[in-house]
């Protein structure tokens, strides 16, 4: 099974768009994250390159155009960041973080019950 790479919080905003399109330029990035962050175009153009390093992404030359696009799925990505967060804060305790969320005023009971269901469906897999 091949690395998913560890991507930055900067570079998951240029990740978002790249996820959105099947191939895109450098220009439309930036275009599009022109709302979102006060980036100039040079930073845009690093954290691609920074992508393209670590093989998260790749590109299509069109004439004079890159056309970029993701090797790993945004699924993959999100799996690898969730796994990383568990550990990092609950010591890789689903349950520690699915209690601390639960007893917070963070989550709605329309939540929990939504959870549940997702539980009971996932025990009803295995059993």
């Amino acid at each position: 099974m091949r690395e998913i790479p560890k991507i930055s919080n900067a570079e998951w905003e240029v990740m978002k768009i790249i996820w959105d399109h099947s191939e895109i330029t450098s220009t439309n990035i930036i275009q599009e994250l022109k709302d979102k962050v006060e980036w100039k175009p040079a930073t845009v153009k690093s954290l691609i390159n920074r992508l393209l390093n670590k093989n998260a992404i790749s590109f299509n030359k069109l004439c004079s155009e890159y056309l970029y696009f993701p090797l790993v799925s945004e699924d993959e990505c999100i799996k690898l960041e969730s796994q990383s967060f568990i550990n990092k804060v609950f010591n890789g305790s689903v349950k520690s973080m699915l209690l601390t969320f639960a007893q917070s005023n963070e989550i709605s009971e329309t939540d929990i019950n939504e959870l549940r269901n997702i539980l009971n469906q996932s025990s009803k897999k295995e059993g």
